[in-house]
């Protein structure tokens, strides 16, 4: 009798970490299997630091060395990518196929099942980072001190939030067709109008006037004040900035949700 009373006491705890592990799997699977996806997301960062960082390292961006700023830059990009992409596109492809319909009948919530799409991309992004500074070191000696490196890591990674949440609200609001070109709609102005693909002074009078108005902005300037560079504004106003627009967009996923529950219930 005792031991048998003593079997469903550990079973509900043990329960939710399984299931947390078994979701961060399948989700991991899902992004290394899609080679539409992890090809371009792992290749242009690198490709557009081999077009454009390498023949400028001499110079200087923001007070610091011009190799080390447009590294940050890159490895935003990347992430900032990761995130859209991966909660976007995949949204939409399982709304499409009736994946998430299926989840709510099995017993993963969907806190756990987001949180895991969360830890996967950032694992994801984490790698593509790693493989962009790799590159980095090999062909052009760029390289960050490892208290810099960790310090531009853990911003970046921190700052991924609000751009995971705008891809989650794409996936919520269109479906499998709309959703990738949607996507490229937004991330790439986003990039240029942000000063991430090319520094802001020489930018045209408009960007320039845009741009702290832009998530992406204050994104980037986590990763470049990490290494000393130049901020005309506070380190507090970007975290702000970036925590107003991930209320912001965690709204309209809220919003997308619903309509979609309400279409498919109807």
């Amino acid at each position: 009798m005792t031991q048998t009373a003593a079997v469903p006491t550990q079973t509900p705890q043990a329960a939710p970490a399984r299931m947390f592990a078994a979701l961060l799997r399948a989700e991991l699977q899902r992004l290394l299997r899609n080679r539409a996806f992890l090809i371009p997301g792992l290749l242009l960062p690198i490709m557009f630091f081999a077009l454009f960082a390498l023949p400028n390292l001499g110079g200087h961006l923001g007070g610091v060395a011009a190799g080390r700023y447009m590294l940050v830059s890159y490895a935003a990009y990347s992430l900032v990518s990761t995130a859209i992409f991966a909660f976007g596109v995949a949204t939409a492809t399982e709304r499409a196929s009736g994946w998430m319909r299926q989840l709510r009948i099995t017993p993963a919530t969907p806190a756990a099942y987001f949180s895991a799409r969360i830890l996967a991309s950032l694992l994801l992004g984490l790698g593509s980072v790693l493989l962009l500074m790799v590159f980095a070191r090999v062909t052009g000696g760029v390289s960050l001190p490892a208290r810099q490196l960790l310090l531009v890591l853990l911003r970046l990674l921190l700052g991924m939030v609000p751009f995971a949440l705008l891809g989650l609200a794409i996936g919520l609001s269109l479906g499998p067709a709309g959703a990738a070109p949607t996507a490229n709609l937004i991330n790439l102005p986003l990039m240029f109008a942000s000063g991430i693909f090319y520094p802001l002074d020489v930018a045209p009078r408009f960007i320039q006037t845009l741009a702290p108005y832009l998530p992406a902005y204050h994104y980037g300037q986590l990763g470049w004040t990490a290494l000393g560079a130049r901020d005309s504004g506070q380190q507090a106003t970007h975290w702000l900035v970036l925590l107003g627009y991930s209320a912001l967009f965690a709204l309209l996923c809220l919003w997308a949700y619903r309509r979609d529950e309400t279409r498919r219930s109807g």
